[in-house]
């Protein structure tokens, strides 16, 4: 048995989720999730070597200079690296998987099993892309919460407090996003079929339609973004305020406050998104295993 049957035959007779993508291809996960985690440690240093950097240099010591002169450099490397490594893994993922959902489904009409091999592909864009961005994210904000706290407890406790009202603000708008997401992912189905009785007044109504779908996600996106960028951006000013007002320290260090609270609040929006991203496969999930049965 080669590498690509044996690679078939632990997808094959499993639902297609993201949980059976990672039991069948773990090991190129693992690799490309250890790169970025290491991308991801070096790259939550960067505020602070800045700071300690423009400190060293403002007192005419260059040895944090050349730290941080090292530590992009290893950046460079890891990040060419991991995306080379990146664009072949996860291309074999999306051709079995692909193959696998065409293979179980010979009852399944054409215009459906045309979108729903490309719905099927957004399980493996989630593991290349959001996944990693998510846990580069998760670790980010943990490491920024654990730095701000050394300068402060306050400053950390601020953006706790933002992280869970960042939450909050995204857990009332779940819902909505998944109802959403069906209408959207059912009018798709039915493209091909449209497309296939050469009808102008039919394709207009189902790209209309689509239009509808689209703008009512984006003005959903857009509403949450706004609250929870308001949150993100109140923790910012506080802790600006409260390191220049509140705590007797450096540029250099106040530098690295403002920098890592920015950071957080980059990180911290990563993450609704990703909560947005799961509301959307959970429901491609459902539809591509629902497959066996469909005339």
């Amino acid at each position: 048995m080669n590498i690509s049957q044996r690679r078939v035959s632990l997808i094959d007779g499993k639902p297609l989720t993201l949980r059976g993508l990672f039991a069948a291809f773990w090991p190129q996960l693992g690799v490309t999730w250890a790169m970025t985690l290491v991308e991801v440690a070096v790259l939550a240093l960067i505020p602070l070597l800045i700071g300690y950097a423009i400190d060293g240099l403002l007192g005419g010591d260059f040895t944090a200079f050349w730290q941080l002169g090292g530590a992009l450099g290893a950046l460079i490397v890891l990040g060419t690296l991991r995306r080379l490594y990146d664009t072949r893994a996860y291309g074999i993922m999306r051709v079995e998987l692909g193959k696998a959902l065409a293979s179980r489904s010979p009852n399944v009409p054409v215009s459906r099993l045309n979108a729903r091999l490309d719905m099927g592909r957004e399980l493996v864009d989630f593991l290349e892309t959001e996944a990693p961005e998510s846990m580069t994210a998760l670790i980010r904000a943990a490491a920024a919460v654990v730095i701000l706290a050394t300068f402060h407890t306050t400053l950390a406790l601020v953006a706790v407090g933002a992280f869970a009202v960042m939450l909050a603000i995204y857990g009332m708008a779940h819902r909505r996003f998944f109802r959403l997401n069906r209408a959207l992912n059912t009018q798709t189905e039915k493209q091909v079929g449209i497309l296939e009785t050469h009808s102008l007044p039919r394709l207009g109504a189902h790209l209309l339609s689509l239009r509808k779908s689209e703008v009512r996600l984006s003005d959903t996106e857009g509403l949450v973004y706004g609250l929870i960028f308001t949150a993100l951006v109140g923790l910012v000013m506080f802790n600006l305020w409260f390191a220049t007002q509140e705590i007797d320290i450096t540029a250099g260090k106040v530098f690295s406050i403002v920098t890592y609270s920015w950071d957080f609040v980059e990180s911290a929006l990563i993450l609704p998104m990703t909560l947005q991203a799961f509301s959307r496969l959970s429901e491609i999930t459902g539809r591509i295993n629902q497959v066996k049965d469909e005339i």
